[in-house]
Order: structure tokens, then C-alpha cells, then sequence
């Protein structure tokens, strides 16, 4: 009699969980269709265009099958590798300090203090203006005729002379990073502020009770408790990086010592109308952004477990 008992119960969990999972998939189908609409046929689209040769200057528009040869001409190219070098760079020191700076930060501003409010409010002036501002007004700072960083060096004697920040090669790269962890820093303050906040306040208690120091807090409590919000702050802030155009593109230009991946894809594209290669470049930009989130998940999953 019991075992009839258990197996109804089963047959009914089973039933209810088939239930949930049509109800789910009901609900997901539309956003799933939408999805495949707007990114999944680009993207074939793209991997497709990739094997042939074809040119939006040349009319009418024929694709020629070449098969692997615009991969071959991608992996040759030294622009391209540049290109890669530039964003790589870009990303590894702009997500670092990032990291870091909106650690502290939200470190400070999770203390009490008065005007604890209005500090919030202020710090996320720079990640709300729009990126097309933010980058020309950078830019038009940091002109070495008329800009104002130059001057606020010369009077507080830092410099003697302008220095073109946009121009010298060596200033350029240092500079972009700059004017990239002064617009996102706040984004991951704001996250890690989240996660912050998420913390037991009775763990803090307890460790007082124990004698751990402020620093002993942050290296055995905050820091492990704050590792899941600190994996999806540098999964979304190293994407955008490794993505980055607007603003090197507005700031600086195509030149060779700043270009970036996404920069040379849409040289190739529209200024030099090639949607074969661009569209290998474009392949080639969808796989190393797909490496790193295979890193991400595999991480992320080690870190669940």
C-alpha cells in the first residue's frame, strides 16, 4: 500500500515538473524567436559572408567562393594582430583598475557617513553620461593647443610644456584607459556596492567579537562573500572592453597605436567596403569573445562548486 502511495506521489511530482518545463518554454519561445531573428542569423550571416569575396564598391554585388583565403589574409595581417595587441592592452589595465578603484569605492560609500546619499548620487554622473559626450568632451580636454588638462598641469607645474595626450604615440594608449576607467569605474562600484550590500551585517559583529581587524574583515569575509558579484562585474566590464569603439574611434581616430578590434572590423567594412574579409574579421572577433566566456563559465562554475 506504500509503495502505491509513493509512486502516485511520483507519477504527480513528475507530471508537475513536466508541467513547469512546457509553461517555461511557452513563455521563453517568443524572446528565444526574437533572439534568433536578431542575433542568430546575423551571426550565420556574418560566418557565411566570410568564404567569399565580395565588395560593396564593386557593382552589381557578386560573392566569389574562396574559401579559408580571407582567414589566411586575417591571421597575416599585422594590423589586424595590432589590433588585438591594442584592445588586449586596453582591456587588461582600464578592467583592472577599474576593479579596483570601484572596490574602494564602494568600500567607502557602504560606510555610514553623513551625505552618504549624495555621494551615491554623484559618483554615477560620469557612467551616466552618454559615451558620444563623454568622448568628445574628452577629447577637446585634452587637446594640446586649447585643452584644459594641459593648462591645469602647466599652472600646478607638473608639466613645463603642452604635451599632445592625443597624438604621441606613447601618451595615446595611457590616455584612452584614463578616459575609460573615469566613465565605467562607476559601474562597478554600483555592482559591487550590490554585493556589499548582500553581506550578513552579524558576520562583521561576530568577527569583532573574535578580535579580527578591519583588514582580517576584508580578507576573510568580504572579499569570498563578495567573489560571485565581483565574477559578473568583470565578465560585463571585460566584454565591453574587448568591444570597445565609440570612444577610441571619437577620441583617436584609426590610428595603428589605438586601433581596436571592433575599429578595424568597421575599416574594413565600410570604409574600405570589403564584406568578405570584414566579415572574417567580424568571425574573428565573435571567437575570442567566445574564448573568454567559455574561461568565464568554466571559472564560474569552479567557483559554484
Amino acid at each position: 500500500m506504500l509503495n502505491l502511495k509513493n509512486k502516485d506521489l511520483s507519477k504527480k511530482q513528475s507530471s508537475l515538473a513536466a508541467w513547469r518545463t512546457r509553461t517555461a518554454w511557452f513563455f521563453l519561445a517568443p524572446s528565444l524567436i526574437i533572439l534568433l531573428l536578431v542575433a542568430a542569423y546575423p551571426l550565420f550571416r556574418t560566418f557565411q559572408l566570410s568564404f567569399f569575396d565580395v565588395s560593396i564598391l564593386k557593382f552589381p554585388l557578386q560573392a566569389t567562393w574562396v574559401g579559408f583565403d580571407n582567414y589566411v589574409a586575417l591571421f597575416s595581417d599585422p594590423r589586424w594582430w595590432r589590433s588585438v595587441w591594442n584592445t588586449v592592452v586596453f582591456t587588461f589595465y582600464s578592467v583592472g583598475i577599474e576593479t579596483v578603484l570601484g572596490l574602494t569605492i564602494a568600500l567607502i560609500v557602504h560606510s555610514e557617513f553623513r551625505g552618504r546619499g549624495l555621494v551615491r548620487t554623484a559618483m554615477l554622473v560620469p557612467w551616466a553620461i552618454p559615451g558620444v559626450v563623454s568622448s568628445q568632451m574628452w577629447r577637446w580636454m585634452l587637446n594640446d593647443v586649447y585643452g584644459v588638462i594641459n593648462d591645469l598641469f602647466m599652472r600646478l607645474r607638473i608639466i613645463r610644456t603642452p604635451m599632445a595626450w592625443l597624438a604621441e604615440p606613447a601618451l595615446v594608449l595611457p590616455a584612452l584607459i584614463m578616459i575609460d576607467v573615469w566613465k565605467t569605474t562607476p559601474f562597478m562600484a554600483l555592482i559591487l556596492l550590490a554585493g556589499l550590500q548582500g553581506i550578513p551585517k552579524e558576520l562583521y559583529e561576530a568577527a569583532r567579537v573574535d578580535g579580527a581587524s578591519p583588514v582580517q574583515q576584508f580578507w576573510r569575509i568580504t572579499l569570498p562573500l563578495l567573489r560571485p558579484s565581483l565574477l559578473v562585474a568583470l565578465i560585463f566590464r571585460t566584454l565591453d572592453a574587448l568591444r570597445v569603439f565609440d570612444m577610441i574611434y571619437i577620441v583617436a581616430g584609426t590610428q595603428i597605436e589605438t586601433i581596436s578590434m571592433s575599429i578595424y572590423a568597421r575599416q574594413q567594412l565600410i570604409s574600405f567596403g570589403s564584406l568578405g574579409y570584414g566579415s572574417a574579421v567580424a568571425a574573428g572577433i565573435f571567437l575570442i569573445l567566445a574564448m573568454y566566456i567559455s574561461v568565464y563559465l568554466v571559472t564560474l562554475k569552479v567557483e559554484v562548486k
